[in-house]
């Protein structure tokens, strides 16, 4: 989590058998927030909004996997907020989830989005606004959520502390992943702190240091294959 002098905090739960890195945060001065990426075990979610007192004033959706948001539209409906997210490249994975659950022996359900999100976009919650990254690569339609003033970034499976996201799903493809992460998340700052949707957290500086798929120097010697 962030200092309590921050404007924001946030709290990582893992979720599903996946272990996907559902992100709670919030504006310290309202108390209110939003679960990014709520792919499943909702009472652990809603255990942790009790636990922190943040009310929950919206979903937030990084991709349309069903680790990341197979169970978004169960918790919108139980706790009557609204979902923002992902680009609508995305629809067709999100259609996707009632089959999908079945096959990972997981429950998903598909939904609709009070809100598709576009690049440049800004979501508010509480007093904060929170930058939308459109980051295609891993799937079509990610996003990446970014608070500047907090040096801070919940970026989905578009990059990994030592790793990078998948590209071998349905209209994924390595060469828009890639320069996802180069082209629209480096230049946000090295010293920008961030949360991938499995394991643990870094910072944009130390990938580009150490990633040995994106680091300034793997790619002097051509993408990854």
């Amino acid at each position: 989590m962030t200092e309590s002098s921050q404007p924001m905090r946030v709290g990582i739960i893992p979720v599903t058998p996946l272990q996907q890195n559902c992100s709670l945060l919030w504006c310290t001065k309202t108390m209110r927030g939003a679960l990014v990426d709520p792919g499943g075990d909702l009472p652990k979610l809603k255990q942790a909004l009790e636990n922190t007192g943040v009310a929950l004033e919206k979903i937030l959706v990084t991709h349309g996997h069903l680790d990341h948001c197979g169970q978004a539209g169960i918790l919108a409906k139980e706790m009557g907020v609204p979902i923002e997210g992902p680009h609508e490249e995305d629809r067709f994975w999100i259609a996707a989830l009632n089959d999908d659950g079945p096959r990972w022996n997981m429950e998903a359900r598909t939904f609709e989005p009070d809100r598709w999100l576009q690049d440049g976009d800004t979501v508010s919650v509480g007093e904060l606004e929170i930058g939308v990254v459109h980051c295609p690569g891993h799937t079509p339609g990610h996003v990446v959520f970014h608070h500047a003033p907090s040096k801070f970034a919940m970026v989905g499976d578009v990059l990994f502390k030592g790793g990078i996201g998948r590209w071998d799903f349905p209209r994924g493809n390595l060469e828009d992943l890639v320069a996802s992460i180069t082209g629209k998340l480096w230049p946000l700052g090295d010293d920008v702190t961030f949360v991938p949707g499995h394991g643990p957290i870094s910072t944009f500086g130390d990938e580009r240091r150490t990633n040995p798929y994106v680091s300034d120097v793997a790619l002097k010697n051509g993408l990854p294959v």
